[in-house]
């Protein structure tokens, strides 16, 4: 039987958003084609975990590998490389609001060095399709609902085919009905061999979507069962801590 491809790997890693110490000694294994949730309140680390993968906070301590590059070696000019493998998937969208759709995305395709019109076109296209909002090209984001935006946001993440999908509360602005098809467009990415790493606070998509997830707590990372229902969210809800420390 062959092994289990590992695609994101960090042994002893200590992470540090500035000088703050925000996880320590962190080991974690992540399978190429695996779902994954990070849970934990607010200050625990999971935004800054989900930021040394895509090497915006560097590796200083401990080593990583992350889509065959490794982050406590990697250098500057591999980091866009290293970044097209991933696709990245923030919780306010961050869309151009002066761009339609197609513009937003045709911009993330040139800026990574497309050049021919139809290629362009077609892969727009398709990207939109695989996220069920085809037409949409000549709308602007402000005529969008959140999951409308959001799943244009997820487009965007696809259009290098990456190999990795990184989303950082992705439904945390959303409402219980649009959070639950963002997830069923995520685990229809995953279900194509897709690795998607999803930091989140939202309990009832982790139950109708039960996948591995690990918590971060105490400056460390602890692996819950699928299975197991132990997590109280609305405890770490009530107990988080000062929202400017880092996530």
């Amino acid at each position: 039987m062959p092994l289990t491809e590992t695609i994101i790997e960090l042994k002893n890693a200590d992470i540090f958003q500035y000088e703050n110490l925000v996880l320590q000694n962190i080991n974690l294994s992540i399978a190429k084609g695996e779902f994954l949730y990070i849970v934990g309140k607010v200050g625990s680390g999971k935004t800054s975990l989900l930021k040394t993968f895509y090497n915006e906070l560097p590796l200083i301590s401990g080593e990583g590998i992350v889509a065959g590059y490794h982050l406590e070696k990697i250098h500057q000019k591999e980091v866009p490389y290293l970044r097209r493998k991933l696709g990245i998937v923030f919780q306010d969208f961050q869309l151009l609001t002066d761009r339609n759709v197609y513009q937003n995305l045709e911009f993330v395709l040139r800026a990574t060095g497309w050049k021919q019109e139809k290629a362009i076109r077609d892969r727009i296209q398709k990207v939109l399709e695989m996220v069920d909002m085809p037409f949409t090209e000549t709308k602007m984001p402000h005529r969008l609902s959140g999951g409308e935006q959001q799943r244009i946001v997820i487009a965007r993440a696809l259009l290098n085919n990456p190999e990795i999908i990184l989303a950082d509360e992705p439904t945390g602005n959303l409402d219980p009905e649009t959070s639950e098809s963002i997830l069923h467009v995520l685990k229809e990415i995953n279900s194509e061999g897709k690795t998607v790493v999803m930091a989140t606070h939202d309990y009832q998509i982790i139950q109708k979507f039960p996948a591995r997830k690990i918590i971060c707590e105490n400056k460390n990372i602890k692996e819950i069962a699928i299975e197991e229902d132990i997590i109280d969210f609305d405890s770490l809800l009530e107990n988080e801590v000062n929202p400017s420390m880092p996530s």
